[in-house]
């Protein structure tokens, strides 16, 4: 123990060196207990522990060491400071020095043999000498590795990570810099300088073992480097150099010093490359937050053992006085408060060295502070927000939907998905994408945080597709953007989403949207794609020309299967105004179910028979699929529980439950659920193992007394069976007799009378396509279907489609193929055919012609849909539908915008003005009357035929406009009183059937999910007839060829279509005149195969046909106890009629009296495939 006895107000003993713990005042000095004792003053020949007068203190610093550092008492650390400059320039020019000499040795070997080369003049000579050195042509010399290739092999072995010798070697070094720099940690609360015994500190003695092996790495990094000049300055080299020798001049001059050994730290930067050889990072994000910590607190930490160092010693020109004695973390915090600009001036620099440390590193550490920092907060709050993994909850399932992840999308997705009429609902969302969401969409999250997860990532990386489960997820769902730009590319989006889901495991059930049908083949060709499990593709193009076109049959179905598959709240209105009728169709909801076993062996009529009015007498069924409307999916739920032993007495409909007594029976098929067909309905083989020729799914209705829901009910019937054979031992037959008497009708209905050839066979004309779904002819070129206005106005068209198109050259395609080809469905007759007359851009339409040129009735008008010239000349005044689309991308802004041009056309059509003196009569409408009506004759002609005439006489021309915004729907009528913030279906646009727009088919998404057959079936009505056969022809040629008629072919025509029938007139003229829906549903589907679903009625609903408003609206799905009125026009099902396109003598109805004088033969239709699903 010595003393260090220092005058008041000097400097500290630490300052020269000193090192002790305690300090005491004797006689007004301080005085300090040191564990060494030396003697640091120049001036100073002895050293002793006795105490010194004051004079003494003002010149003498007293230190008494246990070990002799030095006789002089002199400073060393410039000692350690030159051996490692030394060991740097030393070495650099010793490598500079042997790059000049091998230069100049180079120079001089290339001039003594530039003459060689051009010794040889002849190939032949110059052969013979590569013989004679032993390489002759096509042979290699092969030149054994001198040692040092091998050592330089052996030391790149040793090093290189990429295996595991060198792996181990990297992760060592690493290991032990960092317990190298905790030794320097420990060795910072001692002095600067000191003279340790190296025999008994175990610090000092580890701290060699450790820089003898830096030592030896070194070696063999610097063997191993091809670039000698490129290592030696490596900041790895440099930190060797100022760390390692030091501890070899420590050892020979039995001192130590602190020094440069802070260096260590910049090891530290290597951190992120040890991660990632042990696996421990691999994402972007966790690889960027390392490297930015590392670099951070390296930097950090190395200014601070600097700044420790100078305050420490003192400034050399001024004799080491002005020092100041800081710990190592007290220098530490000051580089904290320099870097982020703080600076509370408790702590500061007073050497100059320091100070001007502190110049540099502030400019520099202030911009490292600013941008690390908040780059390292972002991910770690962003880590800590939306990072992770999902946790699968025990026996819940869960669904991933990524895509187009918005607002819009999420909210109009979540509401249909969770529904309230959706009692099964026991699945958790994951959105998965790779932009954070913003404030609005992550309060929609939070609103539902029970069932809804949100993870950023992307479902391209396999990485993410590990942290949300999707190979143990139910199904995937990719949201379209609806409004792209360039719907090419964000098809080509999604389709790279799913190669990279079935990637990952195929056997993921993906329902994805597609914007353009024509994409879609890219999406059929995916080799893991499969249908048959659950794949389904989603085409919004084909879906909403589908629609529009039949719009263009009956006006207003795409409002009513718009609201079929949308799952959607009741509204009671008590007033009687349209809202209340039409709010309580909006309701009605498309359900499937198995049927229970009581309904084995029932015709079609004879079950929808049975759901209206509960009956005796009934034998049981399973394993029959129903498609079902309803308002909740409780009332579904009756028909997979009905037992004829505990309900056949039972008059109310929600008494019928789940009984006990069949319980082994029902136990796979209770509850309502996402279904697939897994057997076939004829043969009950498996689906691959089934031989039938074709499936049909039949309907049936579900009508309880006070709330009918319609279902459609599939049944095993043959395609071989008629009415008359399923009806004949029917109990019900002779009811149907006796009414079929009472109108007039024959009752003759053996197979042989009552069913026609469907079409006479001709092998030499092909007037179907291959399939037998579509109309076809020869490829036409665009200019044989070109009309000029002068003769488009020479030609009297009537009871036509009009189809408006606002595009350009640059425009992307539509597909309009998508809206012929369900006008040109083989059900119809050919004469039945509405002619199609395209207005618009020539263009444009020229891009579309290859797809459309082999439908027949297809013209075109080239000019702008604007000019009312056009569509005089078009008469679009004797139309049955005019349909306004555009393919313009319009990238405004301002939402209204969009669809400014289809809101101009719709304005200016209804402004038109007609005479009514010319064509008027002409003007009867084509429309779709079920067999036993004819309105060939004035007498019997339906109502839908004069009502067109009226409303043509009016100026009211039926039309349709596609809208890509749903708020525009506010412009399209001047007349209506609807809330602009109201939603698209609340309005009266859209109820009337005038409006339509793609956002309506976003609920298709969730619809398919619960119920696969959904897509099927509306795919199947909207299309035309779409088959996997169809879309594999069109994904393989993407046309269709034609093919001559077989009786397969022909047979395929014999497949339901969708009309409208008027009560005003005709053999539901009574039920007209105040009958009720329930029974007009029980007539048609027992007398005339007639499925009715719907009601288009008059929006101020009169009691006669007199009547100045012409709009109507759509009631779905009618309640049995609704009354009917004259003007009401039903939607209905009726099925291929073959004698209509041979003869018109078909039996002729009234209402009033029969009409004897005309034969007529009750044309039966079977009883099958009604709703049909492939």
């Amino acid at each position: 123990i010595a003393e260090v006895i220092v005058r008041a107000g000097g400097p500290r003993p630490e300052e020269s060196g000193g090192r002790g713990n305690n300090w005491i005042t004797v006689s007004g000095v301080l005085v300090r207990h040191l564990k060494y004792r030396t003697c640091f003053h120049p001036r100073m020949t002895t050293c002793g522990s006795t105490p010194l007068s004051e004079s003494q203190m003002e010149i003498l610093i007293l230190y008494s060491p246990d070990i002799p550092c030095a006789e002089s008492g002199q400073r060393m650390w410039w000692a350690f400071l030159v051996a490692s400059l030394a060991t740097f320039f030393g070495g650099l020019f010793i490598i500079l020095l042997w790059r000049t000499l091998r230069y100049l040795w180079t120079v001089c070997c290339q001039c003594g043999n530039k003459q060689e080369p051009q010794r040889v003049s002849d190939p032949i000579e110059a052969a013979n000498c590569t013989s004679e050195r032993g390489g002759g042509k096509g042979q290699e010399v092969e030149v054994p590795p001198d040692w040092t290739t091998s050592v330089k092999d052996w030391a790149e072995v040793m090093i290189c990570a990429q295996n595991t010798t060198g792996r181990v070697m990297v992760v060592l070094v690493f290991i032990l810099s960092i317990a190298e720099l905790i030794i320097y940690f420990i060795n910072s609360s001692d002095p600067i300088e000191s003279c340790p015994d190296f025999s008994t500190d175990f610090t000092l003695q580890v701290d060699m073992v450790f820089n003898v092996f830096f030592l030896l790495h070194f070696g063999l990094r610097f063997i191993a480097a091809n670039d000698k000049l490129k290592f030696w300055l490596e900041v790895n080299s440099v930190v060797d150099f100022f760390t390692v020798p030091p501890v070899f001049v420590s050892m020979y001059l039995n001192r130590s010093w602190l020094g440069l050994r802070f260096l260590r730290a910049l090891r530290l930067i290597q951190m992120s490359e040890i991660l990632q050889f042990l696996n421990i990072v691999q994402t972007r994000d966790s690889i960027k937050l390392v490297n930015l910590c590392s670099i951070f607190i390296s930097t950090w930490l190395t200014g601070a053992g600097f700044i420790h160092l100078v305050e420490n010693s003192g400034d050399p020109w001024k004799n080491f006085e002005n020092s100041q004695s800081l710990s190592y973390w007290e220098c530490v915090y000051l580089l904290m408060v320099t870097m982020s600009t703080v600076g509370y001036g408790d702590i500061y620099a007073k050497t100059d060295i320091g100070r001007l440390f502190m110049v540099f590193f502030i400019l520099s550490g202030l911009a490292m502070f600013a941008r690390y920092v908040p780059e390292i907060a972002a991910i770690i709050l962003n880590r800590q927000k939306y990072g992770g993994t999902y946790d699968l909850a025990p026996g819940k399932k869960h669904i991933v939907v990524c895509g187009n992840i918005t607002l819009e999308s999420v909210s109009n997705f979540l509401k249909d998905f969770l529904h309230e009429d959706r009692d099964d609902v026991n699945v958790e969302i994951v959105f998965l994408h790779h932009i954070e969401p913003n404030l609005e969409l992550e309060a929609l999250f939070k609103r539902h945080f029970t069932q809804v997860v949100f993870f950023q990532g992307s479902v391209l990386n396999p990485y993410d597709l590990a942290r949300v489960k999707i190979e143990l997820a139910d199904a995937c769902l990719i949201i379209a953007n609806k409004y792209s730009p360039d719907p090419d590319a964000e098809d080509a989006s999604n389709i790279m989403r799913v190669i990279s889901i079935k990637n990952y495991n195929s056997k993921i059930r993906i329902i994805t949207q597609m914007l353009q049908y024509h994409n879609k083949a890219h999406l059929l060709n995916i080799p893991s794609w499969n249908w048959r499990e659950g794949d389904d593709a989603i085409c919004l193009a084909e879906l909403k020309l589908g629609f529009i076109a039949q719009s263009c049959l009956a006006q207003g179905l795409s409002t009513m299967l718009a609201n079929l598959f949308s799952m959607r709240s009741s509204m009671q209105l008590e007033e009687e105004i349209w809202q209340k009728y039409y709010l309580e169709g909006v309701s009605q909801e498309m359900y499937t179910d198995y049927l229970s076993s009581s309904f084995v062996g029932l015709s079609f009529p004879e079950v929808c028979d049975l759901m209206i009015n509960p009956g005796k007498n009934v034998k049981l069924q399973e394993k029959t699929l129903g498609i079902f409307i309803a308002s909740d999916a409780k009332e579904v739920k009756r028909a997979s529980v009905y037992c004829k032993a505990c309900h056949d007495d039972i008059s109310d409909p929600k008494l019928v439950k789940k009984c006990g007594c069949m319980q082994s029976k029902f136990s796979k098929t209770a509850g309502i659920r996402r279904m697939r067909l897994m057997g076939c309905l004829d043969c009950n083989k498996g689906e691959h193992g089934c031989s039938c020729v074709s499936r049909s799914v039949h309907t049936s209705v579900e009508m309880p007394p006070h709330a009918f829901p319609l279902s459609s009910t599939s049944l095993p019937v043959s395609q071989n069976v008629f009415a008359g054979e399923a009806e004949s031992d029917s109990p019900l037959s002779s009811k149907k007799k006796k009414k079929n008497e009472q109108l007039g009708e024959s009752t003759n209905l053996s197979p042989q009378n009552s069913r026609q050839p469907l079409d006479t066979i001709d092998d030499s004309v092909k007037r179907y396509d291959s399939t037998g779904m579509f109309h076809w002819c020869p490829p036409r070129d665009i200019e044989k279907a070109v009309l000029t206005r002068s003769e488009a106005a020479m030609t009297v068209v009537t009871g036509h489609v009009v189809v408006c198109i606002f595009g350009d050259v640059n425009s992307a395609v539509m597909g309009l193929r998508n809206l012929v080809m369900p006008l040109r469905a083989s059900n119809f007759h050919y004469h039945e055919l509405k002619h199609i007359v395209f207005v618009g851009s020539l263009d444009y339409l020229k891009k579309e012609w290859d797809t459309i040129n082999i439908f027949p009735k297809v013209s075109i008008l080239p000019g702008s849909p604007l000019s009312r010239a056009n569509l005089r000349a078009v008469n679009i005044n004797l139309c049955d539908m005019c349909v306004i689309i555009s393919g313009i991308q319009n990238n405004d802004e301002d939402t209204s915008m969009q669809d400014k041009e289809c809101i101009l056309a719709s304005l200016n059509i209804q402004s038109m003005q007609f005479e009514d003196t010319i064509g008027l009569l002409q003007a009867n409408s084509h429309g779709f009357i079920p067999p036993g009506m004819d309105r060939s004759s004035p007498q019997n002609s339906p109502v839908h035929g004069l009502m067109r005439q009226t409303m043509t006489m009016e100026c009211n021309i039926p039309f349709i406009t596609d809208l890509v915004n749903d708020g525009n729907v506010q412009y399209l009528d001047q007349d209506d009183d609807d809330d602009p913030d109201s939603e698209l279906y609340l309005t009266q646009p859209f109820a009337c059937g005038t409006a339509f727009a793609v956002s309506v088919l976003d609920s298709l998404m969730s619809a398919t999910y619960f119920n696969d057959n959904i897509l099927s079936l509306i795919r199947t009505l909207v299309t035309g007839g779409s088959t996997p056969e169809l879309e594999s022809l069109l994904a393989e040629e993407n046309t269709l060829r034609g093919g001559y008629s077989t009786h397969e072919t022909l047979a395929k025509r014999d497949r339901c279509r969708v009309t409208q029938v008027a009560l005003c007139e005709g053999p539901f003229a009574e039920l007209g005149k105040g009958g009720l829906y329930g029974e007009l549903f029980r007539k048609a589907i027992k007398t005339y195969n007639m499925l009715c679903f719907g009601i288009y009625r008059l929006l101020d609903m009169p009691r006669t046909t007199e009547t100045e408003c012409t709009k109507r609206f759509v009631i779905t799905n009618p309640p049995y106890d609704l009354e009917l009125i004259p003007t009401d026009m039903v939607f209905c099902l009726i099925q291929f009629d073959p004698a209509a396109g041979h003869s018109c003598t078909t039996l002729s109805h009234s209402s009033n009296k029969k009409n004897s004088e005309t034969p007529s033969t009750l044309a039966s239709i079977p009883l099958e495939s009604f709703l049909p699903i492939l």
